[in-house]
């Protein structure tokens, strides 16, 4: 049979999560201890104190509780994908979710004994870090950017967003990739999909080892602004 010439795409709906009151409540009543329990099986990859040693590997220490909570949701349900996290995540129960966020959102983010942390990489040369940071406090109006703070914070922290104030740059880098080619795309109203597909390399790469190199938990780029 021949498809039609106007048929459509299916619809890709990006995740199956809905902030309701209920699923914030869910995401964010996790138990520390039974949390650290569970991580003992996440070490190997993301570190006995929640950062890893491969660079691209995330770091999850401090990381906030309802963005871990959902994309274990969606990896589970396969809205996001990779088959080793895909498998984790459909072994574990859907409270144990809320316990592993609860469990690495508390954990410091200062360098411990236990931790081989590749963070923080190399700062960026220092005009890349210039313009990495415009981009990240002011974004490009004309090609309608946002500044990477609105969603992530001023500091690379916010409620709700996934942290960046300690997180890899190479992980950053190649997401941004996976978000501007689609290949990742369980961003609820497609945002970080739009964004990345407006950056060219340079701005990827930019901005990925301006984070990386922990220049991100200065306010508005002041290390690249000379304040």
């Amino acid at each position: 049979m021949f498809q039609a010439a106007n048929s459509q795409p299916p619809l890709r709906i990006p995740s199956n999560i809905a902030w309701t009151d209920d699923t914030i409540t869910a995401a964010s009543s996790g138990d520390v201890v039974r949390g650290l329990v569970i991580a003992r099986r996440c070490m190997r990859c993301h570190g006995q104190e929640g950062f890893s040693s491969d660079p691209l590997v995330p770091n999850l220490a401090a990381m906030d509780k309802l963005a871990m909570w959902k994309e274990l949701n969606d990896f589970r349900d396969g809205k996001r994908k990779s088959p080793l996290m895909q498998t984790v995540a459909a072994e574990l129960e859907p409270r144990d979710y809320a316990d592993l966020a609860a469990y690495y959102a508390m954990l410091p983010t200062y360098p411990d004994s236990q931790d081989p942390r590749s963070f923080p990489q190399p700062p960026p040369p220092s005009a890349h870090t210039a313009e990495a940071a415009r981009l990240i406090s002011g974004g490009d109006g004309q090609r309608g950017i946002p500044p990477c703070q609105a969603c992530h914070g001023p500091i690379g922290h916010k409620n709700g967003a996934p942290s960046l104030i300690t997180q890899n740059g190479r992980y950053i880098q190649e997401e941004l990739e996976e978000f501007s080619k689609g290949n990742r795309a369980n961003d609820i109203n497609m945002p970080m999909r739009t964004i990345a597909s407006l950056l060219s390399e340079d701005e990827k790469q930019g901005v990925a080892a301006y984070y990386g190199a922990g220049l991100g938990n200065l306010p508005a780029g002041a290390s690249a602004m000379g304040k």
